[in-house]
């Protein structure tokens, strides 16, 4: 009786299947962020959200190197982070602040809510337009960024630089009332924000590249509670920035462009 042959293992299906993988890893760590949160765990909550975000990254890197990305992972992808990167920290603040602050105060986490579904809807309605799009640029500020931002914030709220310095300015409540609200217009926008630099050794742009995600790595590591805060507000603050001097910047030309041929129509009459 000739032994039995154990069948090999198909490793092409386990390439594509490894993006969802991590997209699903994104999905639990958001659930147990809400979990943490109504528990009172408000650290961990942020730290989980955190974990979510890098999970989000690696299976969008995953599919685009396997070339695995398919129509269900991009769905899939969506909805999970609209509960990890909307729900969570929606949840993470209500708990946290707003949970006593007034009758309706849930209604701003509902609107922060909102705006990443709607921002997460029509990043997919352009992606299946086929319109070409910036690859180094997104437009609106992208729903994890925003959400792991508002997630930690409470480590930061608790590290001995900010209770010495900022926790007396007050900021807790209504600061926080303010970053969601910018928060959730920047995501529904048309204000453009940079990706992250690819990593390489090729080139002068991968070089640099692989420098950031070498420095965001280290500190990430060795100050969480003081340096992601401040990234994610970095972050937001440059997409306004540069939208702002690019407005003022084209509003001479556009003037000049009006006033142009109203000067030529006057000499025309002159003459």
């Amino acid at each position: 009786m000739s032994p039995r042959r154990i069948p090999r293992p198909d490793l092409t299906r386990a390439v594509v299947v490894l993006p969802s993988a991590f997209t699903l890893g994104n999905l639990f760590f958001g659930i147990w962020a809400i979990i943490s949160a109504a528990q009172g765990n408000f650290k961990w909550a942020a730290w989980y959200v955190l974990f979510a975000g890098i999970l989000d990254m690696l299976d969008g890197r995953v599919a685009r190197r396997t070339k695995t990305g398919t129509r269900f992972g991009a769905e899939l992808d969506s909805l999970v982070d609209a509960i990890s990167f909307g729900v969570a920290p929606a949840m993470i603040m209500y708990f946290l602040e707003f949970r006593h602050a007034g009758r309706f105060a849930w209604v701003l986490c509902f609107a922060y809510i909102t705006a990443v579904v709607l921002r997460l809807a029509r990043f997919n309605v352009a992606a299946e337009s086929g319109k070409p799009s910036n690859p180094a640029w997104f437009t609106g500020m992208p729903s994890p960024s925003a959400g792991m931002t508002i997630a930690v914030w409470y480590p930061f709220s608790q590290t001995e630089w900010y209770q010495a310095s900022l926790a007396y300015l007050q900021f807790d409540r209504q600061g926080l009332v303010v970053l969601m609200i910018v928060m959730a217009v920047m995501m529904v926008s048309t204000v453009k924000y940079p990706k992250f630099p690819p990593v390489g050794f090729r080139s002068v742009k991968g070089l640099l590249g692989t420098a950031f995600h070498l420095l965001v790595l280290v500190a990430g590591l060795t100050v969480p509670e003081y340096f992601f805060f401040p990234l994610g507000l970095t972050y937001l603050g440059f997409g306004l920035f540069r939208f702002v001097i690019l407005a003022l910047a084209e509003k001479p030309a556009a003037d000049l462009a009006t006033h142009v041929p109203d000067d030529a129509r006057r000499q025309e009459n002159a003459q």
